[in-house]
């Protein structure tokens, strides 16, 4: 076995600090996923969903990813997750509210460039950002 990482580097990516996708920042409970699903709301995409739901009392962003069986194998969708976790990353979060976020992506997004995806859930994050505003901003009757 040998110990350089797929990628051709010497270190496997995941080692990697600063460059992973931290488990604090994912949706992992199937109980979370539904929750967004049933409480929250929808921004839609060319070649993605994005559910949210805004979160009280904490502070961040979580996402997590919804790729059905209707894009391919699991070659396919594995790529496709990893694109959008990727995608995600890159975007800045410090801004963001503490919001649940699942990104289900469209069958179009499997062969799509990797700078439009990353611009589709950009505008996705600046929906979200907006709404989050107009919450915060809501006088109390």
């Amino acid at each position: 076995m040998s110990s350089v990482a797929p990628n051709g580097d010497s270190q496997p990516s995941a080692a990697r600090k600063g460059f992973v996708f931290p488990r604090s920042s994912r949706l992992l409970r199937h109980v979370d996923f539904e929750r967004v699903y049933q409480l929250g709301r929808r921004h839609f995409a060319a070649h993605i969903t994005v559910f949210y739901l805004l979160r009280a009392g904490s502070e961040g962003m979580r996402a997590g990813f919804t790729v059905g069986r209707a894009l391919g194998g699991a070659v396919e969708r594995n790529r496709v997750k990893r694109r959008l976790r990727e995608a995600v990353r890159l975007q800045p979060a410090g801004s963001m509210p503490a919001v649940d976020v699942v990104i289900n992506p469209k069958k179009s997004a499997l062969n799509m460039d990797f700078s439009e995806l990353s611009k589709e859930v950009a505008q996705a994050f600046a929906a979200i950002q907006r709404f989050a505003e107009k919450q915060t901003n809501r006088p109390v009757s």
